[in-house]
């Protein structure tokens, strides 16, 4: 695939579309069904969706995050997640359709893996922003007052997703999160691409930074604890704080 300017539009490269999560019919359990021979799961559809573009130019959270790693991390990384999510939910739907369990059950973890991929890249992708747009400039409202709350500052925060993120082990994200049935905010840390909803259904992911080393060694030779420190500047608070105040109401 020839490599585009760097825009950040997956329209300038021409990106195929792929298919969203399949939804599937309740499972039938009941003697005559199964006596039928019917399947115990059926894939209804799989609806087409694309690798959604950047919502700013490549370039522009230089020099913070270079143009060359958001390329990459985008037109490679993201794009072979949703790739092979798309491979994985064709074979389950073939698997199903011929009722073999052990293959049902192999591909679970691709799925878990490669779908989590897509869903905390999207992500993050929308947790930056240019300096120019406003990248890096503390939050207000409700979710400023929530940080106080819990940890005392916005300062104070950083430093524990900080240290939660350099502490972890292999490849994986750090969040912040806002658990909805306990109305407050949470730091949780999630291995590989395991996405935050595995760590508890009632979390909301305001924002999560990726430690995967893809993430910042071109720029940062694998020093972690600089790329943590330097994120924060073209850290997109409205975001996160418009998705809190929707969340918690």
């Amino acid at each position: 695939m020839a490599v585009a300017p760097l825009t950040g539009s997956t329209k300038a490269v021409g990106l195929a579309s792929f298919p969203s999560p399949m939804t599937m019919s309740p499972l039938t359990l009941d003697r005559n069904s199964l006596g039928r021979g019917q399947r115990l799961g059926q894939v209804q559809a799989l609806k087409t969706f694309s690798l959604p573009d950047l919502p700013y130019d490549y370039r522009a959270l230089e020099p913070l995050v270079s143009g060359e790693i958001m390329e990459l991390h985008h037109l490679k990384h993201h794009l072979t997640y949703i790739t092979n999510y798309y491979k994985a939910l064709h074979q389950l739907d073939e698997a199903i359709s011929k009722g073999d369990s052990s293959s049902i059950l192999r591909l679970q973890s691709s799925i878990k893996f490669n779908g989590g991929g897509h869903i905390n890249h999207s992500i993050f992708r929308k947790n930056l922003a240019p300096v120019i747009e406003g990248g890096g400039e503390p939050p207000n409202g409700l979710l400023g007052v929530a940080f106080h709350s819990s940890y005392g500052s916005l300062e104070a925060l950083m430093q524990k997703i900080n240290a939660e993120g350099a502490a972890l082990q292999g490849s994986g994200w750090v969040w912040l999160a806002l658990d909805k049935e306990m109305k407050r905010l949470q730091i949780e840390t999630t291995q590989n691409q395991d996405p935050l909803v595995t760590k508890g259904p009632n979390l909301v992911p305001l924002l999560g930074i990726d430690v995967w080393e893809h993430a910042y060694n071109l720029q940062y030779k694998n020093v972690k604890a600089d790329y943590l420190k330097n994120i924060w500047k073209v850290m997109n608070w409205k975001y996160a704080s418009e998705l809190y105040e929707k969340e918690s109401a």
